[in-house]
């Protein structure tokens, strides 16, 4: 077994951990009515889309998800979230840095003997959810359910429906499909997002995201036998039967959206399986991005 494989696989453990710790990480991550924005790199941008769309959409107050890279930095917050699963990596270590002193800053990683240590003022650690894997699949997911949970909408069915997603077939003839696009609509465009991306990574695949609704003003041009796509969450009506009419083959969502993450995960290294390639050595990549001056 790969390290990625049993990494995801021991996600619904990892869940329920994060969703009993969140009640003693209170303080360290935002009070109702704080004005938030969530910052990341790559798959940990990915989340931060989703938490900032769960926050905002559940009354909590104004959140914005932004790359680590793009910060505004005119713009003023009560506190920064910074998702670094290494505590290493350049754009969001630089970006704690010139918030110093003037924004509250939250870093939630997993390895606390990392500069991020000195650089956030407050600090999750989620050391439990740590990976060997450079493709990221539990610190994520789990960083994830924390917030969730700090939220209040997180509940045991997600962890049920995750050990079902571990444990159900994929759909027949989604492994051999060429091309794969994911939709999401509000926090699970960021999980639509994360999922093409962990496709791209772990096995080469040519995939897109969009929010669903967009999916019909161009993109469902390219939908054709062959071609997968695969909704998170409730999808708008009528999409089913339009994808379905390309020749395309239509995933639908009957989990709870991270745990059909988790399917796309388990998609994502079968199909790197069948191309004879290695998801525990993603090609051009490294844990953790550091830039040298």
């Amino acid at each position: 077994m790969t390290h990625v494989e049993d990494e995801l696989n021991s996600q619904p453990e990892c869940w329920i951990r994060a969703a009993e710790e969140a009640g003693r990480h209170r303080e360290a991550l935002p009070d109702p009515g704080e004005r938030v924005a969530v910052v990341g790199c790559g798959t940990s941008y990915f989340m931060a889309q989703a938490v900032a769309a769960l926050r905002e959409g559940s009354g909590r107050g104004e959140t914005d998800a932004f790359a680590a890279s793009e910060f505004p930095a005119g713009r003023s917050y009560d506190r920064v979230i910074a998702l670094t699963r290494s505590g290493t990596t350049t754009e969001v270590l630089q970006l704690l840095a010139e918030l110093q002193g003037r924004t509250r800053t939250t870093a939630v990683t997993a390895d606390p003997g990392t500069p991020v240590m000195e650089a956030a003022d407050d600090l999750v650690v989620l050391d439990y959810a740590d990976e060997r894997s450079v493709v990221q699949t539990r610190f994520a997911t789990t960083a994830l359910t924390l917030l969730r949970a700090h939220l209040g909408l997180h509940t045991g069915a997600a962890v049920t429906d995750a050990r079902t997603a571990l444990t159900s077939p994929l759909p027949q003839g989604l492994v051999e499909c060429t091309q794969f696009t994911f939709l999401g609509r509000g926090w699970t465009v960021g999980l639509a997002n994360e999922a093409g991306l962990k496709m791209r990574e772990a096995s080469l695949s040519w995939t897109e995201a969009y929010p669903a609704m967009e999916y019909r003003h161009g993109p469902i041009s390219i939908t054709t036998a062959g071609t997968a796509t695969w909704m998170f969450g409730e999808a708008p009506d009528g999409l089913a039967e339009q994808v379905r009419a390309t020749g395309g083959l239509w995933v639908g969502s009957g989990l709870d959206p991270l745990a059909e993450l988790v399917r796309a995960q388990r998609l994502a290294v079968a199909v790197a399986a069948s191309r004879g390639l290695d998801p525990d050595r993603p090609r051009h990549l490294t844990r953790s991005v550091i830039l040298t001056p």
